[in-house]
């Protein structure tokens, strides 16, 4: 395998007897999950998630995982096994898939709403010939060569979420997913417990567990919290109100319809995710709103504005979510004023803390009041388990082993503390990292070498349908060359101060002239245009990169990595 040092591959020769656990992403990060479990010739992959650019790395639209040892490995794959139906766990499948050619078709099990996302997101990406979906229901176990995978309900924020027990010839793990033990949740059932009981009772070589909010004491509140909240806020407001969360959080959406409906109001959704998860929702049956309570955007936006419940992306500010849009006075239909209320109903992922903080910001500047976490209790809550819930795990299934995932390194570490308060001393506790082999038998468990692992970063171009997209690894990048895009605008009014300016790395020669200089000017005069509008770092970043990427394209046909630096002053 080229790179690695042989003295610390993993040999499939000798691996008789031993279980390999190898994280390939969601380790020391938030985001981005995907663990493949082996033994032998048998190859199970957990989750294929993406994770969100942060601030630092704007002109990149989506982080992946390295799967260079699933691809590698494809005739061994059995199937891709979804916990859930949230990006940072199958984000990545519509780049992954088309990395993993065989003959046949790659077997994916998961929940009826897992599937439902899964199926739509491939579908888009012309990427349904290429795997065969399988739905599974709770308790159930699905054969995969010498592995058997059994799924098990948990509680999480969204609908239809399960942990994943991979039964062994030595032993049994169980990935717990993003999980919480939610005694009211909003939509299905509580955790099963008793299952997870049952499973400890058998005996568990080991589990790997979400430590997302082992620093929070206590257990995380219900998601009845935030259907509460909805009802008052919607209930006080004298204007339109519009609701920000993630795509799939099909909770939200349930939670918006009840509110709206007993505040006498209707409610349209908006954003190209949000529409195409709420539709496969509804066709799912997971939404079943009354008759006339849905409504399309269009219709939505000829009532008066204390008749409107908008839920729509971009509480992660996300430059090309509407969100984003509406606050910088962008959106094709949506327009914010005086008497309308915002309600950001997440928390900022680590690293987009200063971009959420923006949109708000410019939200505030259009005369609309904006009810988010750090003001207002009960906007959100987590999906994931506090230390109180994480202890409650590790005594349902008492492990021989734990490997703490799901978090950055401190809650890593932090777990494995947590882990000593229940009787698991530290040497039973492993650290993961990407690409680290964790090696089990009936009795041990090992850290065993690394394998070729890391992030892969998504350019996107278009932003309708699949566009085109160039994936990015540290061998690639200087193949297709670099420009940096350097803009000076005002703060407080985005009036362009300087700039911009394009410096490029690794273009042909003939393009570092007259491409660049034409494509200079083109940004230059579409910034121009919205000198009057109110800054929004996101927006015009993403704005820098398309516009940089199609001029470039149209004169050169070359897609150089785009990375805008834009300077507030």
């Amino acid at each position: 395998m080229p790179g690695q040092q042989p003295r610390r591959r993993p040999s499939a020769s000798n691996a008789g007897g031993r279980l390999r656990v190898i994280p390939l992403g969601g380790v020391g990060e938030i985001g981005k999950n995907m663990t493949a479990v082996e033994y032998g010739s048998d190859l199970v992959v957990i989750d294929c998630g993406g994770k969100f650019p942060e601030e630092g790395q704007r002109g990149i639209d989506l982080i992946i995982p390295d799967a260079r040892y699933v691809r590698e490995r494809v005739a061994n794959l059995r199937a891709i096994l979804i916990t859930h139906g949230h990006e940072d766990h199958i984000g990545a499948l519509p780049y992954i898939i088309p990395q993993l050619k065989r003959r046949k078709p790659i077997p994916i099990y998961g929940s009826p709403l897992a599937i439902g996302f899964v199926e739509r997101k491939l579908a888009e990406y012309r990427l349904d010939k290429q795997v065969v979906c399988h739905v599974v229901e709770p308790g159930q176990q699905v054969q995969l060569g010498s592995l058997t995978a059994e799924f098990i309900h948990v509680a999480h924020s969204i609908p239809d979420t399960n942990a994943i027990a991979i039964h062994s010839p030595v032993g049994t793990i169980i990935d717990t997913a993003d999980f919480k033990f939610d005694p009211t949740p909003v939509m299905g059932g509580p955790a099963d417990v008793e299952q997870l009981r049952r499973l400890g009772n058998r005996g568990v070589l080991a589990l790997l567990s979400d430590t997302v909010r082992v620093e929070s004491s206590g257990s995380t509140p219900s998601e009845r919290v935030v259907q509460e909240t909805m009802e008052r806020v919607i209930g006080e407001a004298r204007g339109q109100v519009i609701i920000a969360t993630f795509a799939s959080n099909i909770s939200r959406i349930h939670m918006a319809l009840s509110a709206a409906q007993k505040c006498g109001r209707k409610v349209a959704v908006a954003g190209r995710s949000m529409e195409q998860n709420a539709a496969v929702a509804l066709d799912l049956g997971y939404l079943d709103p009354p008759e006339g309570l849905l409504l399309p955007l269009d219709a939505l936006l000829r009532l008066p504005k204390d008749h409107r419940v908008l839920v729509i992306t971009g509480s992660q500010g996300e430059a090309a979510a509407a969100l984003a849009r509406i606050a910088a006075g962008d959106h094709r239909k949506i327009r914010v004023g005086e008497g309308d209320v915002v309600l950001v109903s997440a928390t900022p992922i680590p690293g987009n803390e200063e971009t959420v903080s923006n949109t708000i910001d410019n939200l505030f500047r259009r005369g609309a009041r904006v009810v988010y976490s750090n003001l207002t209790h009960g906007v959100h809550v987590s999906g994931h388990a506090g230390r109180d819930e994480l202890r409650q795990m590790l005594k349902l299934v008492r492990p021989r082993f734990a490997v703490p995932i799901h978090g950055e390194y401190r809650h890593m570490v932090l777990y494995r503390e947590l882990c000593a308060e229940v009787g698991i001393p530290a040497e039973r506790v492993l650290l993961p990292e990407i690409g680290g082999v964790l090696e089990f038998t009936r009795e041990s468990a090992k850290h065993r070498g690394k394998v070729p692992a890391g992030s892969i970063l998504v350019d996107r171009f278009g932003d309708r349908g699949a566009g085109h997209a160039i994936l990015r690894d540290r061998e690639n990048l200087a193949d297709n060359g670099v420009v940096l895009v350097m803009v000076v605008v005002d703060r407080e009014s985005g009036t362009l101060i300087a700039g911009p300016f394009l410096v490029a790395k690794d273009l042909p020669r003939e393009l570092q002239n007259g491409a660049l200089a034409e494509a200079e000017q083109e940004l230059r005069r579409a910034l121009g245009r919205r000198s009057a509008a109110e800054p929004q770092y996101g927006y015009l970043v993403q704005q820098s990169k398309e516009i940089v990427a199609k001029s470039l394209y149209r004169r050169s046909k070359i897609r150089p990595l785009i990375l805008p630096m834009l300077t507030e002053l």
